[in-house]
């Protein structure tokens, strides 16, 4: 059994929708982030950066339990424990973690940052929106280069999508309208109509 520490945030519904879509049997573990649960001790020895989301895997690779915390680290980890949406040739799995890393080092990060300046700052920093703005923008301008003639971000459904989809479906909060990056929106309406990513973003 899989215990999941999350909230409903792009990061924590990567790990929800990964499991629903791997049919692993897990249990959900509520950390409210605005009433910062997440500083929790017995949370902190489980994830130190403060950060949702986490897991505890009762069955670990040695069959010990094991504590992870990263969205990107527990997704491969889950992939590589199923044998699911991340792909044994080489050529095809570096293609994979290249995206999944453009995910973690950019497409969740600078969309944060659009989040938090568009929406949450208590104060209006007009420098600030405008820089995450262009950022955000851009981003998905790489993305829908991309996607041109594919389904996918690399080759099949993978990993790499399971982690960029939750941080698109937020399009609104960063006031981008996917029609004016239409292959952006056919990956993005191919992977809302996946039942498990329906479900996923159900957690918590």
């Amino acid at each position: 059994m899989i215990d999941l520490y999350t909230w409903s945030t792009p990061n924590g519904r990567k790990i929800s929708v990964m499991l629903e879509e791997v049919d692993l049997p897990y249990q959900v573990f509520p950390v409210n982030i605005l009433e910062d649960e997440q500083f929790e001790p017995d949370f902190l020895k489980i994830s130190p950066n403060n950060k949702i989301p986490a897991i505890v895997d009762s069955d670990g690779p040695d069959g010990e339990p094991i504590a992870l915390f990263e969205s990107g680290a527990i997704l491969i980890y889950l992939a590589e424990k199923t044998g699911q949406f991340y792909p044994q040739d080489p050529r095809t799995r570096y293609d994979v973690l290249q995206w999944l890393m453009f995910q973690m080092g950019g497409f969740g990060p600078m969309l944060g940052q659009a989040h938090h300046f568009l929406r949450f700052a208590p104060e209006d920093i007009p420098y600030a929106k405008d820089r995450y703005s262009h950022e955000t923008r851009r981003l998905y301008g790489v993305l829908d280069t991309h996607l041109k003639g594919r389904d996918y971000l690399a080759g099949a459904y993978s990993i790499a999508d399971i982690a960029t989809f939750p941080w698109a479906a937020r399009h609104e909060w960063q006031n981008v309208d996917l029609a004016e990056f239409p292959n952006v929106k056919r990956w993005y309406d191919a992977i809302w109509a996946r039942p498990a990513v329906k479900r996923g973003f159900d957690v918590p």
